[in-house]
């Protein structure tokens, strides 16, 4: 088995070895994965941070010893926590990070740091309050970062920069926390899931107070939260239907 560390900003993770194959998701600085297949030009990964899979370009990653890899799972997350920050390298060169990306790794990298960091368990509360570092960011899918991110990647940064663990897909997310019954029971900070005709989950937000829902969808905005789902006052209709209400923590 092979171990690897993100030394780029970003890195796409696709659903199969091809540049031009589907973004499922994006890799950012500073996280660690194991190399489960190789190809001439594409390696498959797993992520050691939600497990999440996929592929990834043989240049744009950096081969590290299991021992490092062990090293950096047992590790409190260290985050960064600005929307973006820069990295130094051995050369004085500079690399962009966004933010929620991981320094744990920065004296293995031989990589400087002095910008702001996050390595603690927050209230509840917080999540809110970093929630809203994201707001307006456009939507993409696949995308984690303040420059594009999907429903569920957004949950799971405001989560991570929190101190919680939520797995990538929405419906992965959904088989987490306990279930709420009715939304009056839920707290800012919960995630409501909507479905699809087929009662599929395919979306998630984050529950403010007053009936309010942030979650990214076009971009990372803000709308009504009703028994129905969420309601876009622009719109005038409803644009989610609910399933359910999760409490994670």
């Amino acid at each position: 088995m092979l171990y690897a560390i993100c030394n780029l900003s970003i890195i796409p993770l696709r659903a199969e070895p091809s540049d031009k194959s589907e973004l499922v998701s994006q890799i950012l600085y500073g996280e660690v994965f194991k190399i489960t297949e190789q190809r001439k030009y594409w390696s498959k990964i797993k992520l050691a941070y939600d497990t999440y899979e996929g592929w990834v370009d043989h240049k744009q990653y950096l081969e590290i010893s299991e021992p490092q890899y062990a090293a950096l799972c047992t590790e409190t997350p260290v985050l960064s926590n600005d929307l973006l920050e820069v990295v130094q390298d051995h050369s004085q060169q500079l690399i962009t990070i966004p933010l929620g990306s991981t320094l744990n790794g920065l004296d293995l990298l031989h990589h400087h740091y002095d910008g702001k960091t996050v390595a603690t368990i927050n209230e509840k509360n917080q999540l809110i309050s970093t929630a809203f570092m994201y707001l307006n960011a456009p939507y993409l899918w696949g995308g984690k970062t303040p420059f594009g991110i999907d429903c569920s990647g957004f949950t799971q940064m405001v989560y991570k920069l929190n101190g919680y663990a939520l797995l990538r897909d929405a419906s992965q997310q959904a088989r987490q926390g306990l279930a709420l019954s009715f939304i009056e029971e839920s707290e800012a900070g919960d995630l409501a899931f909507f479905d699809n005709n087929d009662g599929e989950i395919v979306h998630v937000g984050i529950i403010m107070e007053d009936n309010y829902i942030i979650h990214a969808h076009g971009k990372v905005r803000i709308d009504r939260l009703d028994h129905s789902g969420i309601y876009n006052a622009e719109r005038n209709q409803h644009t989610h239907k609910l399933r359910v209400i999760k409490k994670i923590i």
